[in-house]
C-alpha cells in the first residue's frame, strides 16, 4: 500500500483496539509511535517498527511535546489514530460533574488535542489519513452512557467538520465506530454491568456479546483491518465519514 517509511501515531496504543492497529501498520513497514500513559505496558508490546512514548491525552502541553518529539525523531505524522478514550458508564441522576468532565477530557478533548497536533506536521506533507475511534455509541444513544455516547457523537461531528475544512485535498478524516470488542476494557465493564446490574459476570458479558447484531464480540484485528482499508492510498474518496463494524445495522 504504499506506507512503508510513513510515521504513524496510535494513541492508546498499549493494549486492544490501538494496539492490533500499530502491529497492522508495523507489518507494512510504519513507523509507529504508540502513546499511552504506562510505559511498561507500551514496552512490553512494541514489537519492531513501533516506538513507545508515555502520554496523557487530556495534557494539551504533554500532547504537543510528545508528538513534536515524535516528528523530530521519525519525521511528518502521515497517520494519526486517535483511538484512546474511556468507557464507563452512569445513569444520568448518578452522572456528577466530575464524572462528566473525566470522560469528556479523554474522549472528546483528547482526540482534538491529537488530531490538532499531528495536523501540525501532516500539513507539510503531500498524503495523510486521520482516523478516529468512535463507537456505535457515537451514531445513537446507550443506555446508563450518557456521558459516553455525548462524547463520542462529539467526536463524529468534530471528524466530520475537520474533513470539511480540508476537502479537496490531499488529507482525510474519517471515525471508526464498533460495537463491542473483545479488549480489556469489556472486561472491565463485565465487573461493572455485574455489580450495577445484580447479574453474575458471565451474564453480565452476554449482555454486551447480545448487543452486537451478530452475538459475538468484535475482534480488535477487524478494527484494525478497516484502519488499514483507510489507510489505502485508493480510499482517497471515502472522507468525512462514520464506519460501522457492529455485526449488522446499528
Amino acid at each position: 500500500m504504499e506506507l512503508k517509511g510513513k510515521h504513524a501515531l496510535v494513541t492508546g496504543g498499549g493494549t486492544g483496539i490501538g494496539l492490533a492497529v500499530a502491529r497492522a501498520l508495523a507489518a507494512e513497514g510504519v513507523n509507529v509511535t504508540i502513546t499511552g500513559r504506562r510505559l511498561e505496558v507500551l514496552q512490553e508490546v512494541a514489537g519492531d517498527n513501533m516506538f513507545p512514548a508515555v502520554m496523557d491525552v487530556t495534557d494539551d502541553q504533554a500532547v504537543a511535546e510528545v508528538i513534536a518529539a515524535a516528528v523530530a525523531e521519525r519525521g511528518p505524522i502521515q497517520i494519526c489514530v486517535a483511538n484512546a478514550g474511556i468507557a464507563e458508564g452512569r445513569k444520568l441522576h448518578k452522572t456528577d460533574t466530575e464524572f462528566w468532565r473525566k470522560v469528556m477530557a479523554t474522549n472528546l478533548d483528547g482526540c482534538f488535542f491529537t488530531v490538532r497536533e499531528s495536523l501540525k506536521s501532516m500539513l507539510t506533507t503531500d498524503w495523510g489519513r486521520v482516523i478516529a475511534i468512535s463507537s456505535i455509541a457515537g451514531l445513537r444513544g446507550l443506555d446508563g452512557a450518557g456521558a459516553y455516547s455525548a462524547s463520542k457523537h462529539g467526536v463524529i461531528g468534530m471528524i466530520r467538520s475537520f474533513a470539511e475544512d480540508f476537502m479537496g485535498g490531499p488529507y482525510t478524516f474519517n471515525s471508526i465506530c464498533p460495537g463491542y470488542v473483545d479488549t480489556p476494557i469489556v472486561a472491565r465493564n463485565t465487573d461493572a454491568i455485574s455489580s450495577r446490574a445484580g447479574v453474575s459476570a458471565e451474564q453480565a458479558r452476554d449482555m454486551m456479546i447480545q448487543a452486537n447484531r451478530h452475538k459475538r464480540l468484535i475482534k480488535p484485528e477487524e478494527v484494525a483491518a478497516t484502519a488499514m482499508w483507510l489507510c489505502n492510498p485508493i480510499c482517497e474518496s471515502v472522507n468525512g465519514q462514520e464506519i460501522q463494524i457492529a455485526g449488522g445495522q446499528v
